[in-house]
């Protein structure tokens, strides 16, 4: 079972964490399931940029980007090379290290 090893983030894993998932399950499910309550505005359903993340290692292993994803993506805040919707981002059966960013479009909305 692949794990993703998530970086520290203020709000969501001040320590940095680690989880399971088995494969074929999207980042954001994972993150999920294991009490990482990261933002999904739209219910994964690829319509906003909130569950925004940079795959810092494993890139390469997740699904291939749909046109959907790489169009909702160009609205991210902090927009990297390596950035994915966690929710479009399909595990494979390596490891991932993932960054989520410090800000999303709501938190840009909000103030926060």
């Amino acid at each position: 079972m692949p794990v993703i090893k998530i970086l520290p983030h203020p709000e969501y894993a001040p320590q940095g964490a680690q989880v399971e998932a088995p494969a074929g399950t999207s980042i954001c499910e994972a993150l999920l399931d294991n009490g990482i309550a990261i933002e999904h505005a739209c219910d994964m359903s690829c319509a906003c940029t909130t569950c925004h993340v940079v795959v810092r290692e494993g890139f390469a292993s997740l699904n291939e980007m749909d046109e959907n994803e790489e169009d909702m993506l160009d609205r991210a805040w902090g927009l990297e090379p390596n950035s994915r919707l966690s929710c479009q981002a399909i595990l494979d059966h390596k490891d991932v290290v993932v960054e989520i960013p410090k800000y999303s479009i709501n938190h840009a909305k909000e103030n926060h």
